[in-house]
């Protein structure tokens, strides 16, 4: 499952295509490169996967953080909605990244499985210079 993923990743960012939406004006900015790719790990865990374009970040790098939503529904009927954040970083003499998230979604833990609705990139900072680990 790990190979498949990476491969899904590897394939993710080799299509990127602007999409998103622009941040900080006068600087770096940041897209989406398509809707947030979803993959169940389980009854209520996910990984959400985002591809990111910055131009121009080279050749300092860029790095910001990802809102979103994501709206969910469980077999039980219960829903909810719940805003999310994830940062993401560009190496230097890089455009483009990919950053994923592991979320857990349930009104009890593994009680439920649980379907994902929507997924909604609300804002995407983009700040310049690199923030390694």
């Amino acid at each position: 499952m790990v190979i498949a993923m990476h491969r899904l990743l590897a394939g993710m960012l080799a299509v990127l295509t602007a999409t998103g939406q622009a941040s900080e004006p006068g600087g770096p900015t940041a897209t989406v490169s398509h809707g947030p790719l979803v993959m169940r790990l389980s009854k209520d865990e996910f990984r959400i996967a985002f591809g990111i374009n910055a131009r121009p970040c080279s050749p300092d790098g860029c790095h910001g953080v990802i809102r979103y939503r994501v709206i969910w529904l469980a077999d039980d009927g219960s829903a909810g909605t719940e805003s999310k954040q994830v940062n993401y970083v560009i190496l230097p003499n890089s455009s483009r990244t990919i950053t994923v998230d592991r979320q857990y979604f349930d009104t009890a833990e593994g009680e439920h499985t649980v379907e994902l609705t929507r997924v909604n990139v609300n804002q995407i900072t983009c700040l310049p210079g690199y923030r390694g680990p």
